[in-house]
């Protein structure tokens, strides 16, 4: 059953449309992960379900009720900032346990609540320090843990990693995924990084342009991408996507001409009755192998070669000027300048038509 509901929401700031008709549902318990890129209204749909933005039409329900007319400060929802928002002058202590306080709790139930959360995310060495004393991995931990001893229904989070540098974004995302598991709690988390999208969520919300472009889980979105935005905004490095030059079918094969001179029969079977209509073709990096020059489906030069120590990452010009990526195992890293082929695999191969529809048939290319 649905614990939290956003029904046909709109928002408009004068004339721009910020969000069009969002309408999805989130379980009780759930990790929901907004992500898009910069501008898309990820934050705005968030701040909308806080209350900090007020919506010009559609309505919002939490555990059954409208809140969409409920004053922030009722609506039982914490948010977590990207700037931490903490009180300079007050201590970690303080700063934890302040709504408690303002909620007029019993003493001994603040500092029942401060010192489980405190424990938990390892601050009870830090309690009566003041947050210029706190590095920024700490200092978030503090407005996590601000926003944990309320209890909310709801956890938001507004992109609260991007202040931290890579190896803190990946410890504090790997607290964040423990904590989840933990309290069982709800939460949704915006950010436009797609790695903490895949590795966080249970569902994702991918907004594109004010819309929901897709909703799903991290693999059926890596997998089974509704468009062709979704497909490369899903992914690093993204799918590579060339033009088509022409498509014919028989009953069982289809023929895909592609990249000047690429040609490719893929299984009939595996696309939509429409796959004559593709105007794209897609594949993944890992799909794809590097082999000798005249026996790819495609020929080009070793552009570039990133070396990350458990995979290589190969940027290859193709004939028709266009750059194709191939993730391999280093032990097959080519020659940099190299006329190299690339070998694709048909049954991992994607087709989009001219409205950037995805026309494979979702189920049935799964590659779980």
């Amino acid at each position: 059953m649905s614990y939290l509901q956003v029904k046909h929401l709109y928002k408009k700031y004068g004339e721009t449309l910020a969000l069009k008709d969002i309408d999805f549902e989130i379980k009780k318990g759930e990790f929901v992960v907004f992500v898009g890129p910069s501008g898309c209204g990820k934050s705005t749909l968030l701040r909308t379900i806080a209350g900090l933005e007020q919506s010009s039409g559609g309505d919002i329900h939490l555990d059954g009720q409208s809140i969409i007319e409920t004053h922030p400060s009722k609506r039982d929802v914490a948010m977590v900032f990207q700037s931490y928002a903490l009180y300079p002058h007050m201590s970690v202590k303080n700063n934890m346990s302040f709504a408690l306080k303002l909620a007029k709790r019993p003493p001994e139930e603040i500092e029942t609540k401060v010192t489980k959360v405190a424990k938990a995310l390892k601050l009870e060495a830090l309690l009566d320090r003041k947050p210029k004393a706190l590095s920024g991995g700490q200092r978030q931990r503090v407005a996590i843990g601000r926003a944990i001893v309320r209890n909310p229904k709801v956890f938001l989070f507004d992109e609260p990693l991007s202040n931290l540098d890579a190896a803190l974004r990946v410890e504090m995302r790997i607290e964040l995924s423990r904590l989840h598991q933990e309290l069982e709690s709800t939460m949704i988390y915006v950010t436009h990084d797609q790695i903490e999208a895949m590795t966080l969520a249970d569902k994702v919300v991918i907004m594109s342009q004010g819309e929901v472009a897709q909703i799903g889980s991290p693999l059926e979105l890596y997998h089974q991408p509704a468009n062709r935005f979704v497909a490369t905004f899903i992914g690093t490095p993204k799918m590579n996507v060339l033009p088509v030059d022409h498509v014919s079918a028989n009953d069982d094969v289809v023929h895909v001409q592609f990249g000047t001179d690429a040609r490719i029969n893929l299984d009939k079977s595996l696309y939509q009755e429409d796959a004559e209509s593709a105007k794209y073709i897609g594949f993944r990096p890992e799909s794809l192998s590097i082999c000798d020059a005249h026996q790819g489906d495609l020929t080009g030069d070793v552009e570039v070669i990133e070396q990350l120590g458990s995979e290589t990452l190969t940027y290859i010009r193709t004939l028709s000027g266009e750059t194709v990526v191939v993730r391999a195992d280093p032990k097959y890293t080519p020659t940099l300048r190299a006329t190299v082929g690339i070998k694709l695999d048909p049954s991992r191969v994607y087709l989009f038509d001219g409205e950037d529809k995805a026309l494979n048939v979702y189920g049935e290319v799964s590659h779980v």
